[in-house]
């Protein structure tokens, strides 16, 4: 009986799966790359069992994603949209789970499809698409052992932990969030089953390579968290994060604030109640955590199918129906040019002035972390000026005779300058980059010998720190894309530095960056 109740709406659930694919694709040819994807394809080829911000998943998917399509940023971004379609998936299979039909699954996966918190976070190749995953994989096979009994679901849970904590150890806060809320409800009983022994054997055992390496380099995810905390998290408000995420989905928070209740109180979904308080426990852990408003997201595909539950077993209307998915999903739409480059560059930006000067309640998207008002989002900023940066190096450097080539290095100060000459300067036949931002610093060689250095400047370092220890340095081009977050990076070459005292303070730096 229960194989038969819940074995009919895959056909279904695909259509929007598909949707979401598609969506994505449409944006895939529009903007460049994210300053976050030029690490990350930096990081797979460097393949490590762990890096200085994440563990090793996102550099394998960037590996994969090289051999198996290329360079290009569409193959860059194949497997977060195979995996934003696989989160959609999924959201509709725990909706038939917890006894939902067509009505609830197209409410369900419509309002995850259209949710600007989803919109913005599933199309860039960044850890935060496969941690949403992990998260609702994990959902899906508790409850799917809930109803079925067969302990290969646990197997199979064990599995996800373990891979889920390879690519974000916020998958280890999810499932201590789980664990409290079986502990509070009936369903502890799973807790005491002795194959869950097993699943967390195998958690651990797939995690244990990464462990190892985080103690083997000094566990740079505590100096990683700390420097987070003081520059970023610490100005995250506890009224803030609430206020978020009562926000990152637009009109959907009635869908899943709707599903958060019905999980508490409908005796119907009584056996699903432990999700609404994981959902409680691991809230009130970012929020004491200061956490970033995304971190959360994974969390809230089971309360979307838990709402289209409580609205199917609501309303029976077919009219009344039709209009409760129209309200969820269609006032979303406007946000969908603001987060997701599905239109070139001249019609997104007529959408900006149009929403400016339009609709001013939408500002907040264009306020970047400084706090500052933009003409476009920072997510957008940040995908522009890498290609003209590194054409300009490319510049200088074949200015350079050969020889003077031969005793050149490329110096960037962050990750993002750094990843755009790593990933660009293949094309370009440039040596390297040298930098000591981000896990570059394990990379970067343990000696600095060079006669002429491109450097590429942030934060005025060339005339704050550098200019006493070298013969000449001029500055021979900045970025100057008007929409790029690094306008105004500059581009120096430095002539015959002092070696011995410069050797002497990259040594200095590095060991102390390794150490972090």
């Amino acid at each position: 009986m229960y194989q038969n109740r819940r074995s009919t709406y895959a056909g279904f659930i695909l259509i929007f799966v598909a949707l979401k694919v598609v969506l994505n694709l449409l944006a895939m040819p529009h903007f460049g790359f994210h300053r976050d994807e030029l690490l990350y394809l930096a990081l797979g080829d460097h393949l490590a069992w762990g890096y200085k911000e994440v563990p090793p998943f996102v550099a394998i998917i960037a590996r994969l994603s090289t051999i198996l399509f290329g360079s290009s940023i569409f193959a860059a971004r194949v497997f977060c949209t195979i995996f934003a379609g696989l989160i959609i998936w999924f959201t509709g299979l725990i909706t038939v789970e917890l006894g939902g039909k067509k009505f609830a699954i197209a409410l369900a996966c419509l309002a995850m499809v259209f949710s600007p918190a989803f919109v913005a976070s599933d199309y860039l190749l960044q850890p935060v698409i496969f941690d949403q995953f992990w998260w609702v994989l994990a959902v899906y096979l508790v409850v799917k052992y809930i109803n079925s009994s067969s302990v290969k679901y646990l197997y199979f849970l064990g599995i996800a932990i373990g891979v889920g904590l390879l690519n974000k150890y916020t998958m280890g806060f999810f499932t201590i969030a789980l664990i409290i809320g079986l502990l509070i409800t009936k369903q502890r009983r799973i807790l005491f089953n002795k194959h869950i022994l097993g699943a967390a054997a195998v958690a651990l055992l797939l995690f244990l390579p990464n462990a190892i390496w985080q103690f083997q380099h000094h566990l740079p995810v505590v100096h990683h968290m700390a420097t987070l905390r003081a520059t970023q998290l610490d100005y995250i408000k506890p009224t803030d994060f609430i206020s978020q995420q009562l926000l990152v989905h637009g009109i959907a928070v009635f869908l899943w604030l709707t599903g958060f209740f019905f999980l508490i109180f409908s005796f119907k979904l009584r056996k699903y109640q432990f999700l609404a308080f994981a959902y409680l426990a691991i809230f009130i852990f970012l929020l004491e955590m200061s956490g970033k408003v995304y971190y959360i997201f994974g969390a809230y595909p089971m309360l979307f199918a838990a709402g289209g539950f409580g609205f199917e077993r609501w309303i029976k209307n077919y009219a009344l129906r039709t209009m409760i998915i129209c309200l969820f999903t269609l006032p979303n739409l406007i946000f969908l040019p603001m987060l997701l480059p599905v239109l070139p560059l001249n019609q997104t930006m007529a959408f900006f002035r149009f929403t400016d000067k339009n609709v001013p309640v939408l500002q907040f998207t264009v306020i970047w972390e400084d706090q500052k008002k933009h003409s476009t989002t920072q997510d957008y900023a940040d995908m522009f000026g890498w290609d003209e940066l590194a054409k300009k190096v490319a510049d200088i450097y074949n200015s350079l005779t050969p020889d003077q080539q031969k005793h050149t290095i490329i110096w960037a100060d962050n990750y993002g300058e750094a990843g755009a000459m790593h990933h660009y300067g293949k094309q370009y036949n440039l040596p390297d980059v040298y930098s000591l931002d981000s896990s570059f610093t394990l990379w970067t060689p343990p000696t600095l010998d060079a006669d002429y250095i491109i450097y590429i400047d942030d934060d005025n370092n060339v005339t704050r720190r550098l200019a006493p220890l070298v013969q000449s340095y001029k500055k021979i081009g900045e970025i100057d894309y008007p929409l790029a977050r690094e306008k105004g990076t500059e581009i120096y070459l430095l002539t015959k530095p002092n070696k011995a005292q410069l050797q002497q303070i990259y040594q200095s730096e590095r060991a102390k960056k390794l150490l972090e």
